[in-house]
C-alpha cells in the first residue's frame, strides 16, 4: 500500500494553506483516495436495494397518474376556468429553478477559481440533469395531448406549419432544450478522467469493458489532460450565461400577459434568484445525507457547508428583497389593479396563507446563515434547506394561482382546488428525481476523484511552500 502522505490538520501551515476552513481533511494518498471513492460503485448492499425498491414504487404511482391523465384528458386535474395553469407550471418553475444552482456551482465557480466546489460539483450536475427531466414533464402534459408536443420543435416539415414564436411554448422548449443539452455535455466531460479511474479499477471485466466505453480512451496523457482543461473551460463559459437566461426566459411566460401580478418588468431578475437560491437549498438536502452515509466528513468539510449557508444568505436577501420591490410598484404604479393583486388578494385573499408562509420563511431562513454555528451545522442547514424548498415551491404556487384566480372581473373569479391526480404527480416526481439520483449513486463517482487529488496537491505544494519560509525566516534570525 502506498504510504499516507499526512496533511497536519492542526498546524498553522495547514490553516494558512486553507486561507480559512479546511475543504480537505483526509490524510490519505492518492491511490487510498482513489479506492474510497470508488467504493460505493462498486460494492452493493440491501440497504441500496430497499431504497431503489422505495424510490421506484414512488416512481410508479407518478407514472400511473400519467397514463390516467393522458388516457382521460387534464380534466382530472384541478385547473378550471379562469385558472387554467396550477399545480403542472408550479412544478415546472420549481424542478427548472432547482437545477440553477448545479449549473451556478459548476460554471460561474469554477471561472472564478473557487477550489471549494470541487467536492459538491458532481452531484449538483446530476442534480441539475434530474430536474430538468422532471420539469420537461409538466409542460408536455399540460398541452392537453402530449403526443403533439414535437409540433412546439421547429422541425422540418413538407406542410410548412412553424412553431408560433410569439408563443411561450416554444421559448420554454429551446430554454429546456438548450439548458439539457449543454449541462449534460458538461456533466459527461468532467465524468472522463473519473469514469477511466473506474475502468482501471473495475474488479470484473464487465464493468472495466462499460466504464472502458464511456472512458473514450482516456490515458491521462498530458495532451489528455491538456485538451481536457480548455474544453472543460470552453463549456463553463457557455454554461454561465444560461445560469441567467433560461429562468429568464421561462419569467417571460408570465411577464408578458396583461395579467395583474404577473405583468412587471422585476420577474426575470426576481425568478433568476429564486431559481439560485432553491437550487442550493437542494443541493444542501442531497449533499448532507450523502455526506453522513458515506463518512465523507473529510472530504465534505465544514467549508462546504459553511460556503453553501452564505449562499443561501445572499440569494436568500436578494429574494426577499424582490419582493419589498414588487410590493412597493404594485402601490407606486398607481393602477389598482396590480395594487389589488399583489397587495389585497395575496395578503388577504383565499391563498394568503400561502403568501405569509413563504414571507415567514424566506424571511427567516436566510437569517439564520448570519450565525456561523448554524451555517456549520449539517443537521440545521438540512432542516433550512427543506423549509426553504417548500416556501419556494409556494411561492410559485401564489404567484400563479392567486393572480389567475382574482383577475380584472370579479364575476369571472373561481377558487382553485387541487385533485389526488396533482398530489401524485408532484409526489411522484420527487420519488422519481430520487430514483434516478440513487442510480447515479451506485454507478456513478460522484465525488470528483482528480478534482480531489488536484486539491489535495495544492494543500500539500503550499504547506510545504509556508513551511519553507517559516524555516528560512527562523534561520535567518
Amino acid at each position: 500500500m502506498e504510504p499516507a502522505e499526512k496533511l497536519p490538520r492542526e498546524s498553522a501551515d495547514y490553516a494558512k494553506a486553507m486561507d480559512g476552513p479546511p475543504i480537505l481533511l483526509t490524510r490519505e494518498s492518492e491511490a487510498a483516495i482513489t479506492r474510497r471513492l470508488l467504493r460505493p460503485i462498486f460494492q452493493g448492499g440491501p440497504g441500496w436495494k430497499l431504497a431503489f425498491l422505495i424510490t421506484l414504487g414512488g416512481s410508479t404511482v407518478c407514472w400511473l397518474a400519467i397514463l390516467y391523465t393522458v388516457a382521460t384528458g387534464i380534466g382530472t386535474w384541478g385547473t378550471n376556468i379562469p385558472v387554467a395553469w396550477a399545480y403542472a407550471i408550479t412544478n415546472f418553475v420549481w424542478w427548472i429553478g432547482i437545477g440553477h444552482a448545479g449549473t451556478f456551482i459548476s460554471a460561474i465557480l469554477l471561472i472564478l477559481e473557487q477550489t471549494w466546489r470541487n467536492s459538491i460539483n458532481r452531484f449538483a450536475e446530476a442534480m441539475t440533469l434530474f430536474a430538468i427531466m422532471q420539469a420537461a414533464i409538466f409542460p408536455v402534459l399540460h398541452l392537453g395531448r402530449p403526443w403533439y408536443a414535437y409540433w412546439i420543435l421547429p422541425y422540418p416539415a413538407t406542410m410548412r406549419v412553424w412553431p408560433n414564436y410569439r408563443s411561450a411554448l416554444p421559448w420554454d422548449a429551446a430554454a429546456i432544450s438548450t439548458y439539457f443539452t449543454v449541462s449534460l455535455i458538461f456533466w459527461y466531460l468532467g465524468l472522463i478522467p473519473d469514469l477511466a479511474a473506474a475502468r482501471d479499477s473495475a474488479p470484473t471485466l464487465g464493468k472495466r469493458r462499460w466504464y472502458g466505453i464511456f472512458a473514450l480512451g482516456w490515458r491521462g496523457s498530458a495532451r489528455d489532460w491538456k485538451h481536457y482543461q480548455i474544453a472543460y473551460l470552453i463549456l463553463g463559459a457557455l454554461a454561465t450565461p444560461l445560469v441567467l437566461s433560461v429562468h429568464s426566459v421561462v419569467s417571460l411566460d408570465f411577464a408578458i400577459a396583461q395579467l395583474p401580478g404577473w405583468h412587471s418588468t422585476i420577474f426575470p431578475p426576481y425568478f433568476v434568484a429564486g431559481a439560485i437560491y432553491s437550487g442550493f437549498a437542494m443541493v444542501l438536502t442531497l449533499m448532507i445525507p450523502v455526506r453522513r452515509i458515506f463518512r465523507l466528513h473529510d472530504v465534505i468539510t465544514t467549508r462546504h457547508l459553511e460556503a453553501m449557508g452564505k449562499l443561501v444568505l445572499v440569494t436568500g436577501s436578494i429574494v426577499y428583497y424582490t419582493y419589498a420591490v414588487e410590493t412597493f410598484l404594485a402601490w407606486y404604479s398607481g393602477s389598482e389593479y396590480e395594487y389589488s393583486a399583489v397587495v389585497i388578494q395575496r395578503l388577504t385573499g383565499p391563498f394568503a396563507w400561502t403568501v405569509w408562509t413563504v414571507y415567514s420563511l424566506n424571511f427567516l431562513c436566510p437569517n439564520l446563515m448570519w450565525f456561523k454555528r448554524i451555517r456549520q451545522s449539517a443537521i440545521w442547514l438540512f432542516f433550512i434547506s427543506i423549509l426553504v424548498n417548500i416556501a419556494m415551491w409556494l411561492e410559485r404556487f401564489e404567484i400563479i394561482v392567486t393572480s389567475l384566480s382574482r383577475d380584472f372581473l370579479p364575476s369571472s373569479w373561481h377558487f382553485y382546488k387541487p385533485t389526488y391526480i396533482d398530489g401524485a404527480i408532484i409526489i411522484g416526481t420527487l420519488f422519481f428525481f430520487m430514483f434516478l439520483f440513487l442510480c447515479f449513486l451506485r454507478w456513478v463517482p460522484f465525488i470528483p476523484i482528480s478534482e480531489t487529488k488536484e486539491v489535495r496537491h495544492l494543500i500539500v505544494s503550499e504547506e510545504r511552500r509556508l513551511a519553507e519560509e517559516r524555516h528560512a525566516t527562523g534561520r535567518g534570525r
